[in-house]
């Protein structure tokens, strides 16, 4: 169980979009106003809540909050939730990035920060991993790249 726990979260951290090394690019300071600020602390809010609520509530909301040009890239969780613990100070651009196995940039604002994901099965932790995720202000909305599970 734990080997598969432990594929699974690095499955699950790979193709959401996170690093597990440094982030290529120049650290820049954040001008985000307090109410930017606000939404994306709500993003993550809403995600961990929805998580508590169960699988699907949470894929539901992973589904609602994709990134509108990757839409058909949405996974299943396979009945698995992740809460996301994300360090505010480190949330910086990323002009430069796009999704794994993409060429362009996505539209808007592309923001990364740092985080430790945790993956439940049920009510039971089966991993935690430090990683950084990419999520986009676009026309006054946050968007993510919900993650998949790997075979």
């Amino acid at each position: 169980m734990a080997e598969r726990a432990g594929v699974l979260l690095a499955s699950l951290l790979l193709l959401a979009g996170c690093a597990t090394g440094p982030v290529a690019g120049k650290a820049r300071p954040v001008s985000l106003s307090d109410g930017d600020r606000a939404k994306f602390r709500q993003y993550y809010e809403r995600l961990n809540k929805a998580g508590d609520e169960g699988a699907s509530e949470q894929a539901k909301l992973l589904k609602d909050t994709q990134h509108p040009d990757f839409r058909q890239k949405a996974c299943d969780l396979r009945g698995a939730t992740i809460r996301v613990e994300p360090t505010w100070s480190t949330l910086r651009m990323d002009a430069d990035w796009a999704p794994p196995g993409e060429k362009s940039h996505p539209r808007g604002d592309v923001y990364v920060v740092a985080v430790t994901v945790t993956l439940r099965q049920e009510e039971a932790v089966v991993g935690s991993q430090i990683g950084s995720l990419h999520v986009v202000l676009l026309e006054d909305e946050v968007y993510g790249f919900a993650p998949c599970i790997g075979g």
